[in-house]
């Protein structure tokens, strides 16, 4: 889908720049990984034991699948909500310099700080990466609506699909039910590999899956972040190796 032209008069109204943004969810692939990934968790709060609207609500404000799910899993396996919430702030720490980058994309001399509170809340990982690809192709004092749109629809996608696999996990049998399940990690792989530019998000990537069974065999209860440590520290000394090479070579 292609958007208007900066001068278009289909930017006239911040109106219509919000139904372009609500628009633009069809136009990235990653809209359907965050269809998968919701699925997922639909069906993981439905076998966690919480009821479909807590599961709505926790979509439409914790809105961020890592996060949502560590919400699910400790207070389904008997955590209090205070651990919980402290759990959720560390995960929710790596959003902080991807809100920190897309806000200065979107002000303008009259951008008041609470007309950045919602684009704040909707920045995760999905929102963040079409930012840079949708905003240079929309007039400065419409990105702020654009935005709303575009993060108001993906998280109307996210409760459809809540919805449809909290439905299908209720009324399927075990094995598919935890197909289902499988959906989760699938889609964040996916979105990972899909999201790598260089040659060290590869290299931390594919690291990362070959240390995992390694790291399993400590029988850590950490494998997960022993794995991702060790192969994100390889492949940033591989990053600046090849850095140094190419300075040395300049």
């Amino acid at each position: 889908m292609a958007l208007p032209p900066l001068d278009s008069p289909q930017w006239q109204t911040s109106f219509r720049a919000f139904l372009w943004g609500a628009r633009s969810i069809g136009a990235t692939v990653l809209t359907l990984v965050l269809f998968a990934t919701y699925l997922g968790i639909g069906a993981l709060a439905h076998d966690s034991g919480f009821s479909l609207g807590w599961t709505l609500a926790s979509t439409a404000f914790v809105w961020a699948g890592p996060a949502q799910i560590i919400v699910i899993t400790t207070l389904g396996s008997g955590a209090t909500v205070l651990q919980s919430a402290i759990a959720v702030t560390v995960s929710a720490i790596r959003l902080f310099p991807m809100v920190v980058s897309v806000l200065p994309m979107m002000r303008t001399e009259d951008t008041k700080r609470r007309h950045l509170i919602l684009v704040a809340h909707l920045t995760a990982v999905t929102l963040w990466v079409e930012c840079f690809r949708f905003l240079p192709q929309v007039p400065r004092n419409r990105r702020i609506a654009f935005i709303h749109g575009l993060g108001c629809g993906l998280v109307s996608v996210c409760l459809i699909a809540n919805t449809i696999g909290y439905t299908l996990a209720a009324n399927l049998t075990p094995l598919l039910a935890a197909g289902m399940l499988m959906l989760t990690p699938l889609a964040f792989l996916f979105s990972t590999a899909r999201n790598c530019r260089e040659l060290a998000d590869v290299i931390a990537l594919v690291l990362g899956l070959l240390l995992f069974p390694l790291a399993a065999m400590l029988n850590s209860g950490v494998d997960i972040l022993v794995s991702g440590v060790v192969a994100g520290t390889i492949a940033y000394g591989v990053h600046r190796a090849r850095a140094g090479i190419v300075r040395a070579g300049a």
